[in-house]
This record gives structure tokens, sequence and C-alpha cells, in this order.
């Protein structure tokens, strides 16, 4: 009997982390490596990624973003009305694979380099994730080795659909491989304690890479109380589905 091999899966497309929409010319690899250097040390080794002239492997370390800028012309016409701008011309930052210990390093060359575009075309970058523009002057510099958590998640309030509650929620942890955290409160209390509470427990689960379990107790010292794991669900209030760990601050 003849025995059939399975196919090799094809691996998943890649999550665009940022878009940079710009007028003018794209910067060259050269440009990009000088300025990367200059700003952080480098080395940036920067290399062409297949036959397009506009499709780059960027690399520091051994961490690894891919860059396509411009992107073509048909996908450039449909993201230019999704994003609701008139950049005639829009580039992609993409991360490259990586293992969960070296996903956060990732992140931060493909934010660098997301800087970098928006500065050298004087564009706007489109943060997918946490749905956020940045201009020049929005972006915060940091050196190798700071990592702020308000740069790359955000915490969101709106209305409970039903229900008459608040909703608290992270956008930016599905970044790192993480689930996105939220929490309800009675609609009219004051929400400034419930953010600053989400971002001290953001912080916490993405510097430990923390994936609980429903049920279980995270100790939060810093909050004076701890944090219990609720229920585990997908929403999508960008319109992109996250999953979600629903938080109750004991």
């Amino acid at each position: 009997m003849r025995i059939r091999k399975k196919a090799p899966k094809a691996s998943a497309p890649r999550q665009v982390l940022y878009f940079i929409g710009y007028r003018g010319t794209a910067p060259a690899p050269d440009e990009l490596k000088t300025w990367y250097d200059l700003e952080y040390g480098g080395p940036l080794v920067v290399r062409a990624d297949g036959d397009s002239p506009a499709s780059w492997v960027a690399s520091h370390g051994g961490w690894t973003v891919h860059l396509v800028i411009p992107l073509p012309d048909d996908q450039v016409n449909q993201l230019a009305d999704q994003l609701a701008w008139d950049h005639p011309s829009i580039g992609a930052v993409t991360p490259g694979q990586s293992t969960p210990a070296d996903r956060l390093d990732v992140i931060l060359v493909a934010a660098r380099l997301a800087r970098g575009l928006t500065l050298l075309t004087q564009g706007t970058a489109f943060d997918v994730t946490t749905q956020t523009y940045l201009n020049p002057s929005d972006w915060q510099d940091r050196p190798l080795s700071v990592f702020r958590f308000a740069d790359h998640v955000t915490v969101q309030q709106q209305d409970e659909a039903t229900g008459g509650r608040d909703w608290f929620y992270t956008l930016g942890l599905s970044k790192f491989g993480l689930d996105e955290l939220e929490t309800f409160r009675p609609r009219g209390l004051a929400a400034a304690s419930t953010i600053d509470a989400m971002r001290t427990l953001g912080d916490e689960v993405l510097r430990k890479r923390l994936l609980p379990k429903v049920g279980s107790l995270i100790d939060m010292p810093e909050l004076s109380r701890p944090v219990r794991i609720l229920r585990h669900r997908t929403a999508a209030p960008t319109g992109a589905h996250h999953a979600f760990r629903e938080v109750a601050f004991e």
C-alpha cells in the first residue's frame, strides 16, 4: 500500500504591525541603516527580500523585521480608504518569526524601524493593533535598554453594548503573543483608577509573559490586591478579533 505524505502546512501570513503613509520618495535601505545605526548603535543589516526592490529584510542582532515600501498601488488604494488618510504611498512593517522569549525584542526593533520610516518620510505611522496614528512628533524615543508599556499597549474605555456597564480593555498585548485583558465597571464611576490598574496589570502580564488560567489569581502587590481571571473569550472592538481574559480586581 502506498503511503501518502502529508503536504506541509502553509505558514500563516505575518501580521503587519505598522503602516507608514507618506509623500515623495521612500528612503533607500542605506539611508534607513545609517539613521538606525546613529540612533541605536546598530549594526542594522538590510538586504533584499525576494526579487522586489520594495521588499527588504532588516536585522539587528538575531531579530528580524520585514519591510515593504512602497506597497503596490492596489493595496495602497484599499488601505487609504480604510485608514482615512490621503497619503499617496504606504509602506508596511512586519515582525519576523520569533520564539516567545524573543518576541518582545522583535516588536521593539519593528517599532524603532517604524519610527525611522516615519521620521525619514515625514509621514504618518498607523499602529494596526492599537489603532493609533503617530506623526513624527508623537514617537517617544527610548534607548535600547528602556521599555515602556504605554508605548506599545493602550487601555481603552467604551460603553458595553448591553448591561449598562463601562468596558475597559487593552489593545497591544496581542503583538507579543498574549491575550488582551478586559474588565467591566458600573457606568458612571470614575475611570482613572481602573485605567491605571489595567496598565499596571498589563505591564506585569507582559513582563512575565503570563497566560493565567480562568479562576486563577495574580498577586499584585503594586495594587495592594490580587486580580482574579474570570473568563476567556474573543471580541472585536476594532473589527479584528482578539482573545481576551476578563479580570476582576479583588
